[in-house]
């Protein structure tokens, strides 16, 4: 899954438009890489590490997400790391 639409999945982008101008800009990370495209696939087990407001969310994907469903449900698709 690309992760543009992953993010969105995920509800940390509320678009999908925001989470691929956040890959272009370069401010997200995805196992210590900096991402420069939107269409960068990935895989369960990848971690990513992106700026929400003014904090930093790292996270490992556990599975993929199938729709942008309700938080309760796609919460259970990544573990936060500390």
């Amino acid at each position: 899954m690309r992760i543009d639409k992953l993010l969105f999945f995920l509800r940390f982008a509320k678009s999908r438009t925001l989470a691929q101008n956040w890959a272009e800009t370069g401010r997200i990370r995805v196992n210590g890489r900096r991402v420069e495209k939107g269409s960068l696939p990935i895989a369960i087990g990848d971690v990513m590490t992106l700026p929400i407001g003014a904090a930093v969310v790292t996270f490992k994907l556990l599975s993929m997400p199938l729709r942008r469903g309700p938080a309760s449900e796609v919460k259970l698709c990544y573990q936060l790391m500390e």
